[in-house]
């Protein structure tokens, strides 16, 4: 019998396809990649039109050796990695390494480890396509040249054991950007107007809020418009003057990419994207199912297409009329509007049989699989269903020359949303209790003004950074997560509750990149890589011009930087603290969770004290001085040296002048000075400083 060798990415996968494919064959995992660059050299050859040298990775010495011998046995070896770009790499790494006959080697995928997909595979056995893996190198080599280039520049400037890279560089300076609009921000007063209304014969009231004039809102921006207004509604007969009903259709979602599922799943479940990749990557490679071995339950999840085979459709759509009935199964696929290209596109994710309910599965999925794998199924399931349907009434009230506006809706069918609602739109049933009428007078029992500020945009959480980075086309679904792991391990930005702040070591990096290498961390030019890496997949662009055209530009902006870049120096700068041990002035250091002080007798003396920098203004509540301080996660906020017994914090800089309105302090905005006070709102431009 002929003997067939199958090498696969993840030894996870070794026992459930050898039980696939029988004694016949012999499954072996290659751990991921078996070559790379060098670590201690650029391992690009600029000399010679930019040819990779690549060697075997450390430590897979051993592991290559075992897949030689197991090669020189077998007639057929199946190159069965991911079926990505980076998977289709790894195939060609491996057939180089393995110094066998060409034609022994076959590269095989699929999109989900079941016996069906397997078995399959083999039949559709095909030779490596280089322009996936010419595609996939020049990023590699893209990444490697702005890293081995910036890095060192950061080392010699900043810190050692800091880095710069292509796409990481870029979603630094998105989060930057945002916090500096933040920080900048001006709130903008406005206020509301909700009417009570009683209809005749009713036991409730009737909420409404104030729209305006027939055909134009009204913007009511402060307290003496309201004033004026109210002043105008006193004496007017309030009547019904418009009772509309109608239909609205909310459509089933699409099912997942690994965008959409990193972001639900971090609203949904507050999962980390890194964290959603690790589950997803279990329920993919196998999970021991009771009666039924291990099984792969969910199919590839390094996606960015919602397309699902036929047999996929098909399955689901007969399962949702048997379980639900046929007014529940959608009319038809409903499709990604055209956008960019689709890389890497397989099918969305999806489970691998949709007969093997949530419920079912319970007991072999640890807590966090089940409650992934239940998003993952219900939002599939829910894709292949009807849309629901609401019933709609809205109802105009007229106040004299005003119009106050009301609106409901109650769902007539619930379609796919009886199995899935998205996390952002859950929404409740807001049913007209009342029977109301064209003609119908309403008694005004109460007017309820309400005054507003405007919010600044909101901080970046990871999903809405995995949805902007898609939304700009930076990275691929294989980059998102490990891309916001490297900003939060570098310490250049911190999660607290969600939010992704910009740390101060953050903010130095970012300031270095964008004055020294400003196409490198320039949006629209990342995105336009990320297009050439997809033309270079496409065999319409050669990987070389690509390198050509990139490396002697991103090389003289270094060679600029090198020149131009100053110094930033925060070590051994004295300060008037005393070391409590040996009585020597202390210095400020800088480690990897920002700026500290530590006693210049090290190592004889190894004191050390937080950093706290007075900003010249004095304690709005005690008088003490107030200092820059950091959160345990580097960012920075403003408060009291005489903390815990004073409770002031601010996390904008708070500045001398007083609130002429309220009395409150004011924070720096920009060049403007801004009330703290919740209510008030007063802004006046900040005073120039005198030479």
């Amino acid at each position: 019998m002929a003997k067939n060798l199958v090498i696969v990415e993840s030894p996870a996968k070794v026992k459930t396809i050898k039980k696939f494919l029988g004694s016949n064959y012999d499954v072996e995992a290659s751990n991921g990649h078996v070559r790379d660059f060098p670590k201690s050299q650029f391992g690009i050859d600029v000399d010679n039109d930019y040819e990779p040298k690549y060697i075997t990775i450390r430590g897979k010495g051993e592991l290559l050796a075992a897949l030689r011998k197991a090669a020189k046995k077998a007639d057929r070896i199946y190159l069965a990695t991911d079926p990505d770009r980076e998977g289709e790499a790894i195939s060609w790494h491996l057939s180089q390494s393995l110094k066998e006959d060409p034609g022994k080697m076959h590269r095989i995928t699929f999109n989900e480890i079941t016996k069906t997909a397997v078995k399959d595979s083999l039949k559709h056995a095909r030779d490596i396509n280089m322009d996936l893996v010419d595609a996939q190198q020049t990023r590699r080599m893209l990444d490697r040249m702005v890293g081995y280039s910036i890095s060192p520049l950061l080392w010699e400037k900043v810190k050692r054991g800091l880095s710069a890279g292509r796409v990481q560089s870029v979603a630094l300076r998105i989060i930057c950007d945002r916090e500096d609009e933040i920080n900048a921000f001006i709130p903008e007063e406005y206020w509301t107007l909700d009417g009570e209304f009683m209809a005749p014969g009713e036991k409730k009231p009737l909420t409404a809020r104030f729209y305006g004039k027939e055909g134009s809102r009204m913007q009511i921006s402060g307290k003496e418009e309201m004033d004026s207004l109210l002043a105008s509604l006193k004496d007017v007969t309030y009547e019904v003057s418009e009772v509309k009903t109608g239909e609205r259709i909310k459509n089933a979602p699409l099912p997942f990419t690994t965008s959409t599922l990193q972001q639900e799943a971090s609203k949904a479940l507050n999962f980390s994207t890194q964290k959603t990749m690790r589950i997803a990557q279990q329920l993919y490679e196998g999970i021991d199912i009771k009666g039924n071995g291990t099984v792969g339950v969910i199919s590839y999840l390094r996606t960015d297409s919602t397309r699902i085979s036929d047999e996929a459709d098909t399955a689901a759509r007969a399962y949702i009329a048997a379980r639900y009935g046929d007014t529940y199964v959608a009319a038809g696929e409903k499709k990604e509007a055209a956008g960019q290209k689709i890389q890497d596109a397989h099918e969305a994710i999806r489970p691998t049989d949709i007969t093997r309910t949530p419920a079912a599965l319970k007991d072999s999925l640890t807590r966090d699989q089940f409650r992934l794998y239940q998003l993952i199924w219900k939002r599939f399931t829910a894709s292949r269903m009807a849309p629901a349907r609401y019933e709609t009434t809205q109802v105009r009230i007229s106040a004299g020359e005003y119009l106050f506006t009301v609106s409901a809706s109650r769902i007539v069918f619930d379609g796919f949303m009886s199995v899935y609602t998205e996390e952002d739109d859950k929404e409740k049933d807001n049913v007209l209790r009342q029977r109301l009428e064209k003609g119908m007078k309403l008694e005004n029992i109460s007017l309820l003004p309400e005054q507003h500020f405007t919010q600044p945009p909101a901080h970046y959480t990871e999903a809405s950074l995995v949805r902007t980075m898609e939304e700009l086309g930076i990275g691929r679904p294989s980059t998102y997560a490990p891309t916001i792991t490297t900003l939060i391990s570098r310490r250049y930005v911190s999660r607290e509750q969600k939010n992704l702040y910009v740390t101060e070591l953050g903010e130095v990096v970012n300031h270095i990149m964008t004055e020294n290498f400003p196409s490198i961390v320039d949006v629209n030019f990342t995105a336009t890589m990320e297009g050439l890496l997809d033309c270079v997949e496409a065999g319409t662009v050669s990987w070389k011009t690509v390198v050509r055209n990139f490396y002697p530009d991103l090389k003289h902006d270094v060679d600029e930087a090198e020149k131009m870049l100053e110094k930033v120096s925060i070590q051994e700068e004295e300060t008037d603290v005393v070391c409590d041990n040996c009585g020597r002035h202390m210095v400020i250091k800088y480690g990897p969770h920002g700026r500290f002080l530590a006693c210049p007798g090290f190592p004889d003396c190894k004191n050390t004290k937080p950093y706290f920098e007075k900003i010249g203004i004095a304690c709005p509540l005690c008088g003490g001085d107030v200092i820059l301080r950091k959160t345990k996660k580097g960012r920075k906020y403003f408060g009291c040296s005489n903390n815990p017994e004073c409770s002031f914090m601010s996390w904008q800089k708070p500045s001398s002048a007083r609130c002429p309105v309220c009395g409150s302090y004011m924070v720096e905005k920009g060049q403007k000075l801004v009330c703290s006070g919740e209510n008030c709102g007063y802004v006046e431009k900040k005073p120039e400083k005198e030479d």
